[in-house]
């Protein structure tokens, strides 16, 4: 059974949530209601002229800071310095590049109005960016939602080879100085997977953020001048 939301803030369980992982459908996006989705390991995602979406997948894609994994050849990249990286410079840069079409797809999730709810997050202290710079051009980033020890990656964009891995990998950094507990990645893919990402059970993922987003929040801020990678 599909739950329909309306005005008020709540969600069902997501134990309840269909084989594919939808939860709900309806609402809307105001910072209180995203706040509250991905405290209890919901998200939204959904297309054009779609209801919103919401979603808690089983098994749930995560990444531990400790185990991602750096090729041979992102290690020479980074050893190379061809980047700058920043955190939080250019937020609406990088969610538009993530919201850009690619070779691979015809369209994107990250619409209009998915922009301008994230964007308010941004402005709010719960959104963050990282930025993967050469010179003055954007080349990568990703974001995501930070909640205590927690971080829910969204998406992440390329334009030059490795700008995203770059980005990542420089993320992970950060989050370990942080003490971050865990990336939740959300959906399993290729890519995440060639990372050092991996798929938990979604009773083990729920005791994780149960246990990570009550604790201080733990992002520590933005990189002003930029680190060279």
């Amino acid at each position: 059974m599909i739950f329909k939301l309306g005005n008020d803030l709540i969600f069902p369980p997501v134990e309840l949530a269909e084989a594919d992982g939808l939860l709900a459908v309806g609402g809307d996006l105001r910072v209180d209601r995203l706040l509250l989705a991905y405290s209890k390991g919901i998200f939204p995602w959904y297309s054009h002229g779609d209801p919103i979406l919401w979603w808690s997948p089983n098994p749930r894609m995560v990444l531990f800071p400790e185990e991602f994994h750096c090729s041979k050849r992102l290690a020479r990249t980074l050893r190379q310095q061809k980047f700058t990286v920043t955190l939080d410079q250019n937020f609406c840069g990088v969610i538009q590049g993530c919201a850009a079409p690619r070779r691979d797809h015809t369209g994107t999730w990250i619409i209009d109005e998915m922009i301008a709810a994230y964007i308010k997050l941004h402005d709010e202290g719960w959104a963050h960016s990282v930025e993967c710079w050469q010179g003055e051009e954007l080349v990568g980033g990703l974001y995501g939602v930070a909640i205590g020890g927690m971080f829910f990656g969204e998406s992440m964009f390329s334009r030059v080879a490795d700008g995203s891995k770059v980005a990542l990998a420089h993320l992970v950094t950060r989050l370990k100085e942080w003490q971050f507990d865990l990336i939740d990645c959300q959906m399993n893919t290729p890519h995440l997977e060639s990372l050092g990402a991996r798929e938990i059970a979604g009773e083990e993922f729920l005791r994780l953020l149960d246990a990570s987003v009550v604790r201080p929040d733990c992002w520590g801020g933005g990189v002003g001048e930029g680190d060279r990678a």
